[in-house]
């Protein structure tokens, strides 16, 4: 990745953390309540979500132009459509898990990865990371959902999906913000020719 520029640089003085109370543990996630104090000086009282997985995104783009989309009803807020999406442990590589979960939820293998985007998922009250990689020259194998996992498969062509997240029809952060960053790569010559045609439409 290129340097960032100058004004990025971060000013001021961080959060300080003192007493931390751990309020729930599961093997996914820890809820902490600290007494802090703010940069400004001021005490505060902070909640703080730790994740203990990396957040995973693929973009399956075939050659085509088409993607593979993942329909499937989530706990917090009910049915979405989105890339196939996961959870790696934090000391494994992010493309494994990237990997299995291209397996386990599409059934696809791909030929070629790349790390594309970077992504903190909500940054006020959790330290949940995301990695996004675009998957090509994909393959069908079998998939292997987990045993909480309906899923629901569509190939789309890729300006159809992007058209639904750009019009709100697709709320999942990582999939908006994915078609968004292969948009970009397709109109900056950063996407193969015949890939990126597709991709402009």
């Amino acid at each position: 990745m290129p340097h960032p520029p100058a004004w990025l640089k971060p000013h001021g003085r961080p959060w300080a953390r003192r007493a931390e109370r751990r309020v729930y543990d599961n093997p996914w996630l820890s809820v902490s309540e600290y007494d802090a104090t703010a940069p400004t000086g001021a005490p505060a009282l902070y909640g703080l979500v730790h994740m203990k997985n990396y957040g995973i995104a693929i973009l399956p783009l075939h050659d085509d132009g088409t993607v593979t989309l993942v329909g499937q009803n989530r706990f917090a807020m009910g049915y979405s459509w989105e890339i196939p999406e996961g959870g790696g442990p934090l000391e494994d590589d992010p493309l494994h898990s990237a990997r299995r979960e291209l397996r386990e939820e599409a059934g696809l293998e791909a030929a070629d990865w790349r790390l594309i985007l970077k992504l903190q998922l909500s940054n006020s009250v959790t330290d949940e990371r995301a990695f996004g990689y675009l998957a090509t020259g994909l393959s069908a194998v079998d998939t292997d959902p987990d045993d909480t996992e309906d899923l629901a498969l569509a190939r789309v062509p890729f300006a159809e999906a992007l058209a639904a997240a750009v019009a709100g029809h697709i709320e999942d952060a990582l999939t908006v913000a994915m078609l968004l960053r292969a948009y970009h790569m397709a109109s900056k010559g950063e996407l193969s020719g015949a890939l990126a045609r597709h991709v402009l439409g």
